[in-house]
């Protein structure tokens, strides 16, 4: 096994211990934190993503920014793993996707949508003193980020995580993207690029 996949096995073993009023609550501090990010606050388009499970709760933050008038994007997971982009109108316009995940139910907007965002929140299981960001494995956001790199577009990139998700290390690959900043309950963090 990988080290990548051993970190992700054990990164999600403590998520499963969190209990439901756990993650309630730090999606409220989440939220406010990153509301208050000069990246979150000051962007017209934000890309973002519904979050799952125990997941660090996206629905408060999602919420926030809709209210404050920015367009949100949220993800729509394709066959081959890519990613497609609808407008976030609403938890009630949220609808059961493949893989346990929910997407808006309106028009897809295409791949390149995520090329006009003036911020990316990207899922994650760690991140470390570099920035280097620990994801799922699925590849998805590879392929964001390489759409956005390929295209010149530089939005910041943002993780939301536990504190105890702020690791030593992240095993990286040449593909990996470093993020400019990670939000958790204690505070948010800024890497140099």
């Amino acid at each position: 096994m990988s080290q990548k996949a051993l970190l992700r096995r054990e990164l999600l073993a403590a998520r499963r211990l969190l209990t439901t009023e756990d993650v309630t609550n730090t999606a409220s501090v989440l939220a406010s934190t990153a509301a208050a990010l000069p990246e979150l606050a000051g962007a017209r388009t934000v890309a973002a993503y519904v979050s799952v499970g125990r997941e660090p709760g996206t629905h408060v933050l999602l919420d926030t920014l809709r209210a404050r008038g920015v367009r949100v994007l949220l993800p729509v997971l394709m066959a081959d793993n890519d990613l497609d982009w609808g407008l976030f109108e609403g938890a009630d316009r949220l609808v059961p996707a493949g893989r346990g995940l929910l997407e808006p139910d309106g028009p897809r907007l295409g791949p390149g949508a995520v090329l006009d965002a003036d911020a990316v929140l990207l899922p994650g299981l760690a991140v470390d003193g570099r920035g280097m960001r620990l994801g799922r494995g699925g590849g998805s956001y590879d392929r964001v980020l390489a759409r956005l790199a390929a295209d010149g577009a530089h939005p910041a990139l943002v993780v939301l995580l536990y504190d105890d998700e702020v690791v030593a290390r992240v095993p990286e690959e040449p593909h990996d993207h470093p993020v400019h900043a990670v939000v958790t309950p204690a505070g948010a963090r800024r890497f140099r690029p």
